[in-house]
């Protein structure tokens, strides 16, 4: 008997989670996990606060920035959910009406955490690569 292959995740499989659940597509596989916990949470905005500063709003750097948390990502046939990610500020405009972005980050930042450092660090990885992305913390 031949084993069937599994049909590929689609944005309905993300849209049938519940509402504490982040989803992903990566190579057609959907993964999902808990909303980020305090500790993570804590972890993630202290980066955000240190690079928004001169990045973003150009205090004792250079400017020009947009930084967004957990922006979800539309890139070709993936969903990927970074828990931080920044445009060069030309790069982004016109600013997007959707829920999702399409532009690949010029930056972003994957705080790790057991539950999700094998994915972050592996196929979220090669699809930032793939896609362009410059700079992956």
């Amino acid at each position: 008997m031949l084993k069937q292959k599994p049909r590929p995740a689609t944005y309905a499989d993300i849209e049938a989670l519940p509402s504490n659940m982040v989803g992903e597509i990566i190579f057609g596989v959907l993964h999902s996990n808990p909303r980020p916990a305090p500790r993570y949470a804590v972890a993630a905005n202290a980066v955000g606060y240190e690079i928004t500063g001169p990045f973003g709003r150009g205090t004792d750097g250079p400017g020009g920035w947009i930084f967004m948390v957990e922006p979800e990502l539309h890139l070709g046939p993936h969903v990927v959910v970074p828990d931080l990610a920044g445009w060069k500020r030309e790069r982004l405009t016109p600013f997007p009406e959707t829920a999702y972005i399409e532009t690949p980050p010029d930056w972003l930042c994957e705080v790790l955490s057991p539950s999700t450092q094998a994915i972050d660090r592996t196929d979220k990885l090669s699809v930032y690569a793939e896609f362009g992305v410059k700079h992956c913390w």
